[in-house]
């Protein structure tokens, strides 16, 4: 499930959305947010109270999106991310990469069932793109 090839077609491919994106820059939904800008990516935050984050307009949900997104990486709880795979899987987003405290076996199971490129229990995005503080 995290061998290369899953994590080559994750990054084959843009824009990005970040599902759990915070405006707090100590906290992982940012840094996430903030490696794929450093990669030079194109990418959308997605957090329901927020207006902005990082100078880049925020998303109530992955249905507000300007358009359709190659992948989403998933900073929220377990119970959060449950609703998050179902909606990806309506708007047909294959790519998943559930960044760790993200995941549960339900969560894997259904994005799996959905026949999503899911990427879980594994690296973090932060260490394979090289993310710097």
């Amino acid at each position: 499930m995290n061998d290369q090839s899953s994590i080559e077609q994750f990054l084959d491919g843009s824009p990005h959305a970040v599902v759990g994106s915070s405006r707090d820059r100590s906290k992982y939904g940012n840094k996430v947010l903030r490696a794929y800008l450093q990669d030079g990516r194109t990418v959308y935050p997605i957090n329901p109270a927020a207006d902005e984050i990082e100078g880049l307009t925020a998303y109530q949900d992955l249905a507000s999106l300007p358009e359709p997104v190659h992948g989403i990486s998933v900073i929220t709880p377990p119970a959060v991310t449950e609703a998050v795979v179902e909606q990806a899987g309506q708007l047909q987003i294959k790519n998943i990469w559930l960044q760790p405290g993200s995941e549960s076996d339900q969560v894997v199971s259904r994005a799996t069932e959905l026949g999503m490129n899911v990427i879980a229990g594994g690296p973090c995005l932060l260490v394979v793109i090289g993310y710097r503080e």
